[in-house]
C-alpha cells in the first residue's frame, strides 16, 4: 500500500520535475490510500493556480484511491506521531494513517526526511 503525501500530488498534477516520481505509485490506484487531509492541502494549493473544474478533475482522480477518512482515534494517533517526530498537524494526520495501513509514504516535504517508511525525494 502506498501514501502519497500532498507534496507529490501538487508535483504530479502541476507536471513539476518531481512528478514523474510520484506517477507510477499514484496510477496503481488498487494500492493507494488518499488521506481526506491531502484532498484539503491539493484543493487549496491548485484552486490559486488552475480553473476550478480542472481542480475538480484532479481531485476526481485522487478519489480513484482509497479515501480515509479522519476520526477521532486517528486524531489521536497522528497526535502522537506529531508530537513524537515534531511534525505539522496535516503532515502527522498523512504520516499516521501511513503506519497504521503499513504504507509506504511518498513525498519531497524534508519533513519527513529519514522517518521509517517514508520515500523522500529532495525537490530540485
Amino acid at each position: 500500500m502506498n501514501v502519497v503525501d500532498s507534496s507529490g500530488w501538487i508535483e504530479f498534477f502541476l507536471a513539476g520535475p518531481s512528478g514523474p516520481l510520484f506517477k507510477p505509485v499514484i496510477e496503481q490506484r488498487d494500492k493507494l490510500l488518499v488521506p481526506v487531509i491531502a484532498l484539503y492541502e491539493v484543493h487549496k494549493i491548485l484552486s490559486r493556480k488552475m480553473p476550478a473544474d480542472v481542480v475538480a478533475s484532479c481531485l476526481d482522480a485522487m478519489r480513484l484511491g482509497c479515501v480515509l477518512e479522519l476520526t477521532d482515534r486517528r486524531a489521536i494517533a497522528a497526535a502522537d506521531i506529531a508530537l513524537r517526530h515534531r511534525l505539522a498537524m496535516a503532515d502527522a494526520v498523512m504520516y499516521s494513517l501511513a503506519l497504521e495501513h503499513k504504507a509506504t509514504f511518498w513525498t519531497q516535504d524534508m519533513d519527513y526526511q529519514g522517518l521509517p517508511g517514508v520515500n523522500f525525494f529532495p525537490k530540485p
